[in-house]
């Protein structure tokens, strides 16, 4: 006697995809005008710090396959895709002139992807900086806020017509943690009051950005991409549970908060002024902030974050770090991705989906990142397809929180995983493997894995049993 399968059907409607990015996919032609952003720089000048040396000139090079691409999202089921602009591709200073090459590749990219019926969700900054505007103190100099915005306006109003949403910053506070808080995103500097400073700067250009793109077309909606990681204390102590706190009020609701709702939560306010950090900032300013939230959400979610009371006692003078406030946690017996070394947690995606629900007036959201990375996936392969079943059950489970979720009201109206292909990614280059869609770094060939035919399955019924 064989055991009924449970459907898991979602509403009429809901979106499914992938989402990549402009430095992940597009990489370099010789002539096509782009400027050096910040990872270009970084990368000739420590290319030992990136996997393999390989750096971001290659990546999948979205740019001279495209159409290809696109049809290989068609074949994968993809009824939304999303992805970004680079910014020193269009302004190959940051400011000024524009590339006239990158508005012709752009147009017929996003042509294409609608001519398909796909919806396109564009993404204007996903962690990528003209290095000219590096060189001028990137986003720790104020001045910065006001050269996005006029970047965001200049895509509103040459794109607009082709792009059906758009999203200001893909996971804002990465570069903070990774760039101002540690070594992992250029430049590498640790130090608090700056990381504190980029953070407010780049909410700021958010919110301006919000407020373009509504003068430009009132009608368009515009979101902000947010890795909300839940922290998860250690145990119920109160110093436990108090470094929980602190690390959400850090990793999630500093973007958060300001961006839905239009301010800061009084804590990290509060937080911030006791150690002496807090940014330089106006009655004008915070107004933007205010005024101009956003329009729906972006929500990756990967991993849970699992904390306990710090270890480290901070003395004055010291260099402050997140280690002062909360200490990561390695909770015995977690179920774990072994070829990333990442815990899955599944759970994670339904407490999110509540918690927009109860604590952001249930605003409209979508998954627009969640997926599994795994190294050396070449030994999955058997008859010329990788047989990444591992892939396939990490989404189903994942799909049945989020459809418990919707069920008890959480306003979800779409799904994207990372990624339709496998893409260079930041100093992991291509150690780990997320794609639909296999690439042959030597060869450039494309071959849809088992998961992206089961993908497409999966959108055209719109759900799966299990």
């Amino acid at each position: 006697m064989t055991e009924d399968k449970v459907v898991y059907h979602f509403p009429e409607g809901f979106l499914w995809g992938t989402s990549t990015s402009g430095p992940q996919s597009e990489g370099t032609e010789l002539g096509d005008g782009k400027g050096q952003n910040n990872w270009d720089y970084w990368y000739s000048i420590e290319p030992e710090r990136f996997h393999g040396e390989i750096g971001p000139e290659r990546t999948s090079t979205f740019y001279k396959n495209f159409k290809k691409d696109i049809e290989l999202l068609v074949e994968t089921g993809h009824t939304v895709f999303r992805t970004s602009i680079q910014w020193s591709r269009l302004l190959p200073k940051g400011i000024g002139e524009v590339n006239q090459e990158a508005v012709t590749f752009y147009r017929s990219v996003f042509s294409l992807i609608k001519e398909k019926g796909i919806q396109l969700f564009v993404n204007l900054y996903h962690f990528d900086l003209p290095y000219a505007l590096q060189e001028q103190g990137g986003w720790e100099n104020k001045d910065i806020v006001w050269a996005y915005e006029a970047y965001a306006r200049t895509c509103f109003e040459l794109f607009d017509d082709l792009v059906d949403r758009w999203i200001t910053f893909n996971e804002p506070i990465v570069p903070v943690e990774c760039g101002y808080l540690g070594d992992y995103h250029y430049p590498c500097k640790v130090d608090a009051k700056a990381a504190v400073a980029v953070a407010y700067h780049t909410q700021l250009a958010s919110s301006l950005a919000v407020k373009a793109c509504h003068e430009v077309n009132p009608e368009k909606k515009i979101a902000i991409v947010l890795n909300l990681t839940p922290a998860y204390p250690r145990s119920e102590h109160p110093d436990d549970v108090k470094a929980a706190k602190i690390a959400e009020l850090f990793q999630t609701k500093s973007f958060l908060d300001p961006s839905v709702l239009g301010e800061y939560p009084r804590d990290l306010v509060d937080l911030i002024e006791e150690y002496g950090l807090s940014p330089e900032t106006s009655e004008e300013e915070l107004a933007i902030i205010r005024e101009n939230r956003v329009d729906f959400l972006g929500v990756n979610y990967y991993q849970p974050l699992r904390v306990q009371a710090p270890t480290k006692v901070w003395k004055e003078g010291e260099v402050l770090t997140p280690e002062h406030f909360f200490a990561p946690y390695d909770m015995p017996g977690k179920k774990i991705n072994p070829h990333r070394g990442w815990e899955i947690y599944e759970k994670g995606i339904y407490d999110i989906a509540i918690n927009i629900r109860d604590q952001y007036n249930n605003i409209e959201w979508l998954v627009t990142e969640n997926g599994m990375g795994v190294e050396g996936e070449v030994a999955f392969r058997q008859d010329e397809v990788i047989q990444d079943d591992y892939r396939i059950e990490f989404i189903e489970d994942h799909l049945i929180e989020l459809h418990r979720a919707i069920e008890e009201g959480a306003n979800c109206k779409g799904y994207m995983l990372w990624t339709f292909i496998d893409c260079w990614s930041w100093l992991n280059a291509y150690k780990n493997r997320y794609g639909l869609v296999e690439l042959d770094l030597e060869t450039q060939e494309r071959r849809i894995k088992k998961s992206g035919r089961w993908f497409k399955a999966l959108s055209d019924a719109n759900g799966f049993s299990r």
